[in-house]
């Protein structure tokens, strides 16, 4: 499960840069790598990094049980 998580955090920050970069400065890294002939290519890139940050999700889950864990041990 550790692995999977990485992917996707890797998905995530991939798509973050993306991003980033078209906001900034209208360059889409993906588009311009698979583009043309290959454009269904940076399709499917686009579609898992949107799965990947549905999953991305389920870390808030992580992440409550967390805090709630460490906030009752305190007190």
């Amino acid at each position: 499960m550790k692995s999977l998580n990485w992917v996707v955090l890797t998905l995530i920050i991939i798509g973050a840069l993306n991003w980033g970069l078209i906001g900034f400065f209208g360059f889409d890294v993906i588009t311009s790598i698979f583009g043309g002939s290959l454009f269904w290519i940076a399709r499917v890139i686009f579609a898992l990094v949107g799965l990947a940050g549905l999953y991305a999700l389920t870390f808030y889950k992580g992440v409550s049980q967390t805090q709630i864990s460490r906030f009752s041990k305190q007190n």
